[in-house]
């Protein structure tokens, strides 16, 4: 008994000076990461850890339900994509054609209304959300300067970052893009709570609008320029201007740094379901036009899904760009492979939430799953044809 004793309070010293260290050496946001994520098992963020942070609502309005299709469910998921499903852990896959819901599974008790979070997703929102306040006059253009908005932004090459570099990932950003290393930036700024600290601690060290480099820390300060712009939380923007116009059924919730009044986690983060999320799908597929509403420039539109750098055809301004078989085609993708994928030749819209991410090599820069959802769902559609 009086070893064990101790033990515990030996135990209880070193747990203590391992805290103090932490704040010492500023890496006390790692006290957060064990509590949400490390102790749950997980090495990353995972679907449901939305539950674990603060969120802001993005409210809804008057819902806009989908129309399902006369043979809807009628054609059975091909065999390599119900094996797809089982290895990559899928929670939901969505097809959608000419506005209709054609297919949809769910799995691991997740329904048509269950909420995950879609990581990366956010980006195409948030740039979403610069085309609105472009529309509106209160950001002049894709070239206006990020110091107008941000003027304590620190860096050789501060003055020279626009809002465009920063949608289109050329921001000259010092940024570090590792998910599993919990001594990353990228790390640090999930589970931190002062964003906005982190982000200002940041400097634009490289010469922006030269090439492609995916970080999303220039999301994080797009995000901080909107919110300066419009005097609006970006999750109040997002809802006044596309989730209640586009009929979203269900809220959605966008995870803060800390509440009541903290910031977006804005380059990720937004929990909702697939059919809502195909929503954004629809928009971009109809020019930005929602049921004889403008809500998005159709010039901006076709911005986005136009590649900035000849060198980087994968990336328009917040959105992936592809062709698979001859089909052109856009996306949204977050990082545990969720994607909206729209292939405006066929009025198409896939959606897929899940676990895991297919495999990512050094030569592509599209997961191999993303080839699986779209040629497969392209089968049902095929047989289709042939039995209706």
């Amino acid at each position: 008994m009086k070893f064990l004793k101790g033990f515990f309070k030996w135990l209880a010293i070193v747990l203590v000076s391992i805290i103090i260290l932490m704040y010492i050496f500023d890496v006390d946001y790692l006290l957060r990461a064990v509590k949400t994520i490390y102790f749950k098992g997980y090495t990353t963020a995972f679907l449901e850890d939305y539950k674990d942070f603060p969120n802001r609502a993005i409210k809804k309005g008057t819902a806009q339900p989908w129309a399902l299709a006369k043979d809807y469910n009628s054609i059975e998921a091909t065999s390599t994509l119900e094996k797809t499903h089982k290895e990559l852990q899928t929670a939901a896959f969505l097809i959608i054609q000419n506005d209709s819901v054609f297919h949809e599974s769910y799995f691991d008790g997740y329904n048509k209304d269950s909420k995950s979070n879609s990581f990366s997703m956010a980006k195409s929102v948030i740039t979403m959300a610069l085309g609105k306040a472009i529309m509106e006059g209160k950001i002049k253009s894709l070239d206006q300067k990020v110091i107008d908005f941000i003027p304590e932004l620190k860096g050789e090459f501060a003055k020279e970052v626009t809002v465009g570099d920063l949608s289109s990932m050329a921001s000259g950003l010092n940024w570090d893009e590792q998910y599993y290393s919990p001594l990353s930036i990228v790390t640090r700024a999930y589970f931190d709570d002062d964003l906005k600290k982190v982000m200002l601690g940041l400097e634009i060290n490289k010469k922006p609008g030269q090439s492609f480099k995916y970080l999303s820390g220039a999301t994080q300060l797009l995000a901080m320029c909107i919110e300066k712009a419009t005097g609006e939380y970006v999750s109040d923007y997002v809802s006044k201007y596309f989730w209640q116009p586009m009929g979203a059924e269900n809220e959605a919730l966008w995870q803060l740094d800390h509440e009541p009044d903290g910031i977006e986690k804005a380059y990720c983060c937004i929990a909702s379901n697939a059919r809502d999320f195909a929503r954004f799908g629809k928009l971009y597929l109809n020019n930005g036009n929602w049921n004889g509403q403008q809500i998005l420039d159709s010039t901006f539109i076709k911005k986005c899904i136009t590649p900035r750098f000849a060198e980087s055809p994968q990336y328009g301004y917040g959105w992936w760009l592809h062709a698979i078989k001859g089909k052109d085609l856009f996306y949204m993708r977050g990082h545990l492979g969720q994607f909206v994928i729209v292939i405006p030749q066929d009025n198409l819209i896939i959606v897929r939430l899940g676990h895991l991410k297919g495999l990512q090599t050094e030569t592509d820069p599209h997961s191999n799953d993303l080839y699986v959802y779209v040629e497969e769902a392209y089968k049902m559609l095929e047989k289709r044809k042939t039995t209706h």
